[in-house]
């Protein structure tokens, strides 16, 4: 697993030169040790078919603190405020599109996504959770959800991620381990 802010990298990449968009992943325990997942509404960046769930994730706006991010992206996808951070990733992770979807996906402009997640407690009750009616006039993003066991996450996303959520599952593991 690459760690870190990647750069750019030479060779036969078809992708060198661009950068990836930094984003952050949110990991939404509930009061069982389950995690939160919804299922992807589409974009070839996001599901491929028997991989459409994933953790919430998105964008970090320019000058925007990373645990902001977290916070604002956790509410817009899932209308959820009621959490305590539990933990944050020591380090960015990043992960390619392949080349096809890259060139595709937002423009083209970037690589792939460098992300920082953070772990977060939810303290609320499932009917908090409305994937379907995001608050403020955002675009829904996931079509249903439910809770998973942490070990699960990696078999549930589109496969270029998985090196990145095996990678999350091992950071936050100690969270759920020995309660």
């Amino acid at each position: 697993m690459k760690h870190g802010k990647p750069g750019s990298t030479t060779g036969d990449d078809p992708l060198a030169g661009l950068p990836y968009r930094p984003c952050v992943g949110m990991m939404m325990l509930n009061a069982d040790n389950l995690v939160f997942v919804g299922r992807r509404r589409g974009g070839q960046e996001h599901v491929a078919p028997g991989f459409e769930w994933q953790m919430p994730q998105g964008g970090v706006d320019a000058g925007e603190d990373p645990r902001a991010a977290a916070a604002r992206e956790l509410w817009e996808e899932t209308g959820v405020k009621a959490v305590r951070l539990l933990a944050e990733a020591p380090e960015w992770l990043p992960y390619d599109l392949p080349p096809p979807i890259a060139k595709a996906a937002w423009k083209g402009r970037y690589r792939g996504q460098t992300q920082k997640w953070f772990a977060f407690r939810f303290e609320g009750c499932d009917a908090d959770i409305d994937v379907r009616n995001p608050p403020d006039g955002h675009k829904e993003e996931f079509l249903e959800w439910r809770w998973v066991s942490m070990r699960q996450l990696p078999e549930l996303v589109i496969p270029f991620k998985r090196p990145v959520y095996e990678e999350v599952v091992r950071i936050f593991a100690p969270l759920v381990e020995g309660r």
